[in-house]
């Protein structure tokens, strides 16, 4: 049976204490509630901005029907105004000045009918412009939002870790105070068992596994020495003793 000072062993249970803390905090720093709401928004806006990007795309797109519909008209309109200015002179025969003035028609015609164009485009441009701007404005504000969060995350895990190191500092000023075999048992039966490697036996009961010790149980530990290091036979924890063991 492993042995160690009675009072080493007790020092075991500020050694848990410390260990159980430091999981606490490693479970929330994991946990963080604004780490989900972080990962959230960064994918909203992932989302956002896949659709910004075929909306710029569209905008794009449309300035350029735009800038030819406005060449096309604009071609149309300079050979129209060359025509009426050709008629206006009355240079040429009768059958020319017949040919321009049905030319300028048919300009007219296809300059009405380029302008429709032209407007549509327009049209489409502008919804496209108002949609992309929507989308950035979005975008921003999910950004905002982001930053936000962040900050409050970061605030959190930074008092996490400030705990943690106090949290660590302890246990290293715990650990130098007791026998190192006795720690090293300690880690080896932890390990396994959740973290919980060494329990107080309060009033015949394990607060380990929270089980009542059996009177033969009982009667064995009554028999073993102050230093002998002992274990429950339920959880296979080191029990501590002390005066609340009901011993």
């Amino acid at each position: 049976m492993p042995k160690a000072p009675a009072i080493d062993q007790q020092k075991l249970l500020d050694l848990q204490a410390v260990d159980i803390r430091l999981a606490q905090l490693a479970h929330r720093r994991a946990t963080v509630p604004e780490q989900a709401e972080l990962d959230s928004l960064l994918a909203e806006r992932r989302r956002v901005g896949d659709v910004l990007v075929a909306a710029r795309t569209l905008v794009s797109d449309g300035e350029r029907a735009v800038a030819k519909a406005e060449a096309d008209v604009a071609q149309v309109r300079d050979r129209a105004a060359r025509n009426t200015a050709r008629l206006n002179a009355g240079s040429g025969s009768a059958k020319d000045l017949q040919g321009l003035q049905h030319e300028l028609e048919s300009l007219v015609r296809r300059q009405g009918v380029l302008e429709e164009a032209e407007l549509e485009a327009m049209e489409k441009l502008e919804q496209a412009q108002f949609a992309a701007a929507e989308l950035a404005t979005t975008d921003g504000e999910l950004a905002e939002q982001a930053e936000d969060v962040t900050r409050r995350r970061d605030a959190v895990l930074a008092e996490v870790a400030d705990e943690e190191r106090a949290a660590l500092a302890r246990r290293e000023a715990i650990a130098s105070g007791i026998e190192p075999a006795l720690v090293q048992l300690y880690e080896k039966t932890r390990a396994p068992r959740g973290g919980v490697g060494a329990a107080l036996l309060r009033s015949r009961r394990c607060e380990g596994c929270r089980l009542e010790l059996n009177a033969s149980d009982i009667a064995a530990l009554r028999a073993a020495a102050a230093d002998d290091v002992v274990f429950c036979e339920e959880c296979g924890r080191i029990l501590v003793r002390t005066g609340e063991s009901g011993l």
